[in-house]
């Protein structure tokens, strides 16, 4: 997979999405993750290529004869559009967000860090799962399991209360708590692994696989900001290593090609590898709506539905 593909633009169209540094200031994750799926699941409905019905998102348009018990008020009191509610019987799962919280997801160049970023997401996806009747689960991890939330229709509140009070600070490694994990999802559901992946891509396969093995259905979202994509930096200086703290002089001019080359060479590596291992994985970057983010997890849902 190219960078192109975690760089693209509004997937809906015709949807408006706010800049995430905005929603962080918002500070409140339930209103920041209530607003932006409300705007993804109305966006969703005026794209062509989906036509009337989101069966996924539990909505579709209301057409004459369809019983009116089941019209979504709520949402017409948001849109003043008639929306039916429509109930997947295959979509009550367990469904979890293994978010990494370690040192390096502190950084942002952008006035947002990775962190915040990867936390608003995890709260709008559980959101949106949340509506589907799915039950939803938390889980943050460093070196090691740091905080654990069980799937349940009842935990929504857990876990936004849970992503309130993440913090990161310690170095990561994905092998041990990711072991760890494998043990409590031998129940088969959707696992969203959300991670920078600081480590060598047979590392974050390895890691990562007992999970799948587990039957579980696996996606990845790699959240890295736009400096680390980019490298557009212009001034030498040293630069320090976000999870040792060691630091290297660099010339930005002279370095950012094969910088360039080497993010490059680690993002195909690890497409390559969860595509072999039918993982469905996503470069995304925290300079971009999370629209793209929302369209690629609903896509991934759809198609392990249907290959069940």
């Amino acid at each position: 997979m190219s960078l192109a593909a975690g760089h693209s633009q509004s997937a809906i169209p015709g949807a408006r999405f706010m800049d995430p540094t905005v929603l962080a200031r918002i500070g409140n994750l339930d209103l920041v993750a209530r607003a932006v799926v409300d705007g993804f699941i109305n966006g969703m409905h005026k794209a062509p290529y989906f036509g009337a019905s989101v069966d996924f998102a539990e909505h579709r348009g209301y057409v004459p004869g369809d019983d009116i018990r089941r019209v979504d008020w709520k949402l017409w009191a948001r849109t003043d559009r008639y929306y039916v509610k429509e109930y997947e019987a295959e979509s009550n799962s367990n469904f979890s967000v293994l978010l990494d919280v370690s040192k390096s997801m502190n950084y942002g160049s952008g006035g947002i860090t990775k962190l915040d970023y990867a936390r608003i997401l995890t709260a709008c996806l559980t959101n949106l799962v949340h509506h589907q009747r799915d039950r939803v689960g938390l889980v943050t991890f460093d070196n090691d399991v740091v905080s654990f939330v069980p799937s349940s229709a009842k935990h929504m509140d857990v876990v936004l209360h849970t992503l309130e009070n993440v913090t990161a600070g310690r170095p990561g490694s994905l092998k041990l708590p990711l072991q760890k994990l494998a043990e409590h999802f031998g129940r088969r559901g959707v696992l969203v692994v959300i991670s920078d992946f600081y480590e060598e891509p047979d590392a974050v396969i390895d890691a990562i696989a007992p999970l799948r093995f587990r039957g579980n259905d696996l996606i990845v979202f790699h959240v890295l900001d736009k400096a680390e994509l980019e490298f557009g930096f212009s001034d030498a200086s040293a630069f320090e290593d976000l999870e040792t703290g060691e630091q290297m002089p660099v010339v930005p001019d002279a370095f950012r090609k094969e910088y360039q080359s080497l993010v490059r060479a680690h993002t195909d590596a690890l497409q390559q590898r969860f595509l072999a291992n039918r993982v469905d994985y996503t470069v995304l970057d925290t300079s971009k709506p999370l629209d793209h983010a929302l369209y690629r997890y609903l896509s991934s849902r759809l198609r392990m539905m249907k290959v069940r």
